[in-house]
This record gives structure tokens, C-alpha cells and sequence, in this order.
């Protein structure tokens, strides 16, 4: 869910409690938001080559796949939006893209086994039913692989800001579909993530200046046998 020339439109149904409001996309161009999540994305993930196997879920247009696919890595991504596969697949012939929700039957349609890295930029945080995602994005990552989420980053010297400000009402407004709805810290971030079985999670804070930034990324190792532990 690339935020870049795009209007909302059509809901789709991806579980019981899940719908995704899928989006329009009048170009390919990159968004504002990947020009300083990219370093952070290749921060997290720094060893892609011709032998990893990524998943992008939510790839919208396909601008972020197009860069991560410069590193040789074998790539397929994934969004409900048909317009966004469409230039997704024009601009990066070399990766596959399909319109398909993150889910635990994720694999099976995709007639795939589990990808080395699994990344979901701003997608998160449009989300109602953050489990099931979650947990599709964990089957989807074989055992010892690495996901990445990024979602807009929430603290305290942020939210007090946002007050001071007036901003706050503005922030968290939701006044038509596909605007954000979940608001996350990185405490209830590493929460989620450690609920769906992610493990040694690893946070990035991305643009502004520290505890102000604009979005965050945080990493997690998909074990059978957790051990938690953060950084």
C-alpha cells in the first residue's frame, strides 16, 4: 500500500475480520515516505543477493520492490490493488507481483515456500484485523528469515508535540476509507509482532530528528522455539 498517486476505493473481504480497502494507482512514481525508509529497509536487511528469496507485501506500484530488486535477489510482492500490480509489473519485469491479501493461506496461493525476507512498509497501521496479517506474514517467512514492518512511529515526545501543537484531533482523524487506523509505539509494535512469533526484534527510527521520526521499522527472526530478545 504504496502511498503515492493513488485514490481508495474498492473493500475486500481477506478474513473474517479483515478488510482491505484496496487503492488506485495513477503511476508508478515513488512516494515521499520510501526516500528515508529505504536506508532503514537495507539497514535491517543487509546481506540481499542473488540467492534471497523476498516477499514485499503490499507492494502498491512497485516502487520499493524495484529497489530492493536491484540487489539480484529473486522478489515477489503482493497487494490487493489491481492498478498498483499492473505498474508494479511494468516497472519491475523481473519480479512476479499478484493481487493477493497477506494471509495464512498466503503460500498456498502463491504455490511458494516460505521467502528469507519478508517486509511490509506502511501498510500495518490501515489494517482492522493486525493478527491474521501478522500471522500470514509470519507462515510466509521460513524459520530463521527475517520480516520487517514499518509503520508511522508514536512516543511520547512525539504525542506531546502533536498536543502542544493542536495536531492531535488532525492525527488521528479517519474521515473517509483507507486512512489510518491503527496508531502504534514501539512497545505495542514489538508486542504484536513478538505475539505472532517474531523474535530478536531490531528497531529503526526513520526521518525527523530522533523520537520525532516519522515512521519506524522494526525486524524480527521467525523461530519455532522463541527467545525473545531486543535491541
Amino acid at each position: 500500500m504504496q502511498e503515492t498517486g493513488f485514490q481508495t476505493q474498492e473493500n475486500h473481504l481477506t478474513s473474517p475480520l479483515q478488510t482491505i480497502v484496496s487503492s488506485v494507482y495513477t503511476n508508478s512514481e515513488s512516494g515521499g515516505v520510501h526516500s528515508y525508509i529505504l536506508d532503514a529497509l537495507f539497514e535491517l536487511c543487509p546481506r540481499l543477493g542473488p540467492e534471497s528469496r523476498v516477499l514485499d507485501v503490499g507492494c502498491g506500484n512497485g516502487s520499493v520492490a524495484a529497489e530492493v530488486a536491484k540487489t539480484g535477489c529473486r522478489l515477489v510482492g503482493i497487494d490487493m490493488s489491481e492498478s498498483g500490480i499492473r505498474f508494479a509489473r511494468q516497472i519491475c519485469p523481473a519480479a512476479r507481483f499478484e493481487v493477493l491479501p497477506a494471509n495464512a493461506d498466503l503460500l498456498d496461493n502463491l504455490g511458494e515456500k516460505p521467502f528469507d525476507v519478508v517486509y511490509s512498509l506502511e501498510v500495518i497501521e490501515h489494517l482492522y484485523d493486525v493478527a491474521s496479517f501478522l500471522k500470514g506474514c509470519f507462515a510466509a517467512t521460513r524459520s530463521g528469515g527475517i520480516f520487517i514492518c514499518s509503520t508511522p512511529y508514536h512516543g511520547y515526545a512525539k504525542n506531546l508535540l502533536l498536543a502542544l501543537l493542536d495536531g492531535w484531533d488532525r492525527h488521528h482523524s479517519s474521515g473517509y476509507a483507507g486512512e489510518h487506523i491503527q496508531f502504534f509505539s514501539r512497545q505495542t509494535l514489538s508486542r504484536v509482532l513478538q505475539e505472532a512469533g517474531f523474535r530478536h526484534l531490531r528497531f529503526r527510527g526513520a526521518g525527523r530528528a530522533p523520537f520525532l521520526w516519522k515512521s519506524m521499522l522494526m525486524s524480527g527472526v521467525a523461530l519455532q522455539s522463541p527467545i525473545d530478545s531486543t535491541s
